[in-house]
C-alpha cells in the first residue's frame, strides 16, 4: 500500500501534464509562420511547464511539491475561471488538487 501511495501521485502527475500539453497542439492549425508557432507553443505550454516543475520538486520533497500542486490548483480556479463551468473544473483543477493531496498524504 505504501508503494502504491508513493507512485500514484507521480504517475497521475505525468498523465495530467501530458493531457494538459495536448491542448497546445492547436497552435499548428492557425497557419502561422515558424517564429509565431514557436512563441504560441511556448505560451500554451506554460501550464505544463509549471506542473512539470512542481513534479520535479515533489519527486524529492513530497510535502513542498504537494503544497505547490495545491497552490497551482487554486491558481487555475482564478486564472482559467473554471467556476463558470463545472466540467472545466473537473478537467483542469480537480486532478491537480488530488495530485497535491496525494503527495501530502504520502508523508504521513
Amino acid at each position: 500500500m505504501k508503494k502504491a501511495l508513493k507512485w500514484a501521485p507521480r504517475i497521475l502527475a505525468i498523465l495530467c501534464i501530458g493531457f494538459i500539453s495536448i491542448f497546445a497542439l492547436d497552435v499548428f492549425e492557425g497557419g502561422y509562420g515558424f517564429p509565431e508557432v514557436l512563441i504560441a507553443l511556448f505560451m500554451h505550454l506554460i501550464p505544463s511547464l509549471l506542473l512539470l516543475a512542481a513534479l520535479i520538486v515533489a519527486w524529492k520533497r513530497p510535502r513542498i511539491g504537494g503544497t505547490i500542486f495545491l497552490i497551482l490548483a487554486l491558481t487555475t480556479i482564478f486564472f482559467f475561471n473554471v467556476t463558470e463551468n463545472p466540467v472545466s473544473f473537473l478537467v483542469t483543477t480537480l486532478p491537480i488538487g488530488v495530485i497535491g493531496s496525494l503527495f501530502l498524504i504520502q508523508n504521513k
